[in-house]
């Protein structure tokens, strides 16, 4: 029997869901199914467990159903990929706020497309990474980014240890909080 495998997601915890929730919901009532909704608060950068709970319950001749392409994938390749996995299990995608919907003719021909340019998009990618690094290299230069010297590092460390925080030392030396705190850790096992 088909279903609605829904699945709406917000970044933050001060974040709402009930925009996305309730466009699902429209949509599953619309189409008169049953809906299997997964609701996430967490960055896309981070692991998403409900995402992999609702790709696990997704099974043949279900609707995979989002409220918007973001909610879902941070690239182009990122989105093939899941659609691809969807096509291996027999489940049609939909978008609703991007009207993607492989569901019909015109859905399965934006799928075709989609996946052209997600290449497309690699290689131009792997293309001008490779032509900025020779181009750099004539030039003399090396690429990554500048070291730190020492002195910097001992301040960093003596200021966190004063109780400045992390993120205040990573504005003030144009650097990261996570340098910030390998220069910490670094400090310590010295």
């Amino acid at each position: 029997m088909t279903r609605i495998i829904g699945y709406a997601r917000v970044s933050t915890d001060d974040q709402n869901l009930d925009m996305q929730q309730i466009a699902i919901e429209k949509y599953a009532k619309d189409k008169n199914l049953e809906l299997v909704m997964y609701l996430e608060k967490i960055s896309s950068r981070k692991d998403q467990p409900e995402l992999k709970n609702a790709l696990k319950a997704a099974a043949k001749d279900d609707v995979f159903v989002i409220y918007k392409l973001d909610r879902l994938a941070r690239s182009t390749k990122e989105l093939y990929q899941l659609t691809d996995l969807f096509k291996e299990k027999g489940v049609e995608f939909v978008s609703i706020n991007d009207s993607f919907d492989t569901t019909t003719p015109t859905g399965k021909a934006m799928f075709g497309m989609l996946a052209v340019f997600a290449e497309f998009e690699r290689d131009i990618i792997q293309q001008r990474t490779k032509a900025g690094l020779e181009a750099a290299r004539k030039r003399g230069k090396v690429g990554g980014r500048p070291s730190i010297d020492e002195k910097t590092k001992r301040l960093v460390v003596k200021l966190f240890k004063s109780g400045e925080s992390a993120t205040d030392l990573a504005k003030e030396y144009g650097i990261g909080r996570a340098t910030v705190y390998k220069i910490i850790n670094e400090a310590k096992g010295t």
